[in-house]
């Protein structure tokens, strides 16, 4: 992984940060990302990496990869603000946010609580929190199973099961690429996760989000199903939904190529006319 990883006090917490080409010169502002529950940096690092183009910002949640175990719980605002403490300290200013499945959600609240730090927004594999259509019983009973994060037999054997979107297009060594990345959270790491969203949920304020907004989506999706993305789209103003045809829940890495050329034709698109407003 080509990033710098530093631990950074912000919040009063302690977690471990990583960025990418902070300090080169990019036309673009830099993307802070919000993971998956209970995923690490290292699980997400081929997608920071292979957008060379601007700077990448991710941290492990407290009790995640290598971030110390949370002394408190915590909440999206709570968390979302730590994250604002970190890019103060990076010399981050507006940033365009990214989230992915639970950091779907943080990236939300993110845009929502810190409008003028957020440029633009991409949701992947997401929902509005408490008020969505569940996935596959199957997926989601091996999704609450430790194993998936410890045993790298019972995550090889269930993959599809939990995230779908690997046969289809003959994806297997990004899926033993992701395997091998993985560390397992604390317990109490992946609880205070759990419990950080327990009853949230964005979409009474979703109309109220005035930004440019990218929803991306695997229609073979067993834990995130695709209904989920098209409700997103359906209330949000700025909205554009687009569908990784065979992808799962992890589209992201197994449908890298073409999940990079979505997110730069929508990044790397002319501001908008509310958006040169805002800046100006």
């Amino acid at each position: 992984m080509t990033a710098t990883v530093e631990l950074i006090e912000a919040g009063g917490r302690t977690l471990r940060v990583a960025h990418w080409r902070l300090g080169e010169k990019s036309d673009y502002p830099p993307i802070l990302f919000f993971n998956g529950i209970g995923a690490n940096i290292e699980a997400v690092a081929p997608l920071a990496e292979m957008l060379t183009e601007r700077a990448f910002v991710m941290f492990d949640m407290p009790g995640t990869g290598e971030s110390p175990d949370p002394v408190m719980p915590y909440n999206p605002f709570t968390m979302c603000w730590t994250a604002t403490q970190i890019l103060d300290q990076l010399g981050v200013g507006t940033v365009d946010v990214m989230g992915v499945s639970w950091g779907g959600a943080m990236a939300q609240h993110f845009a929502l609580q810190h409008p003028r730090r957020t440029r633009r927004v991409v949701l992947a594999a997401t929902t509005a929190g408490m008020l969505m259509v569940p996935g596959n019983p199957a997926a989601l009973s091996k999704m609450a199973d430790p194993r998936r994060y410890i045993d790298a037999k019972f995550m090889n054997e269930h993959f599809a099961t939990l995230y779908g979107g690997v046969d289809q297009d003959g994806s297997a060594h990004q899926k033993d690429s992701h395997i091998g990345r993985l560390k397992p959270p604390s317990p109490r790491g992946y609880v205070y996760q759990l419990l950080a969203m327990l009853g949230w949920t964005s979409l009474p304020a979703l109309p109220f989000l005035n930004k440019e907004v990218l929803i991306m989506m695997g229609d073979d999706d067993q834990i995130v199903p695709l209904i989920n993305g098209r409700i997103l789209a359906s209330v949000i103003r700025n909205a554009r939904l687009e569908v990784m045809k065979g992808g799962g829940h992890l589209f992201l890495l197994t449908h890298a190529d073409e999940s990079v050329d979505a997110l730069r034709t929508f990044l790397d698109g002319p501001d908008t006319e509310s958006e040169t407003r805002r800046a100006a």
